[in-house]
């Protein structure tokens, strides 16, 4: 699975796709940003429609910094998004 890397606020966050399949499969795809590890891990979750390729992992690798840094500001808390499990 690819990984990108983004850095806002002085704090860098990798990002991943979240795997997790919606109802409108292939036409919208979520984004999993994680900052840090164990107990002060921060997640947050946002989904986008992919211009060029259709799938998860190329749409993610095509993606610009610019694009990646306005989808993380989209972004919510990992505990309101079922793609991380609810989780904080």
């Amino acid at each position: 699975m690819p990984t990108r890397s983004i850095t806002v606020d002085g704090n860098t966050w990798l990002v991943f796709p979240s795997g997790r399949v919606t109802q409108n499969d292939l036409d919208e795809f979520g984004l999993i940003f994680v900052h840090g590890t164990g107990s002060g891990r921060r997640m947050r979750v946002t989904r986008y429609s992919p211009v060029g390729a259709r799938s998860r992992e190329r749409s993610l690798i095509e993606l610009s910094d610019a694009d990646l840094a306005r989808l993380f500001e989209w972004s919510q808390p990992s505990d309101t998004s079922p793609e991380a499990n609810y989780s904080a």
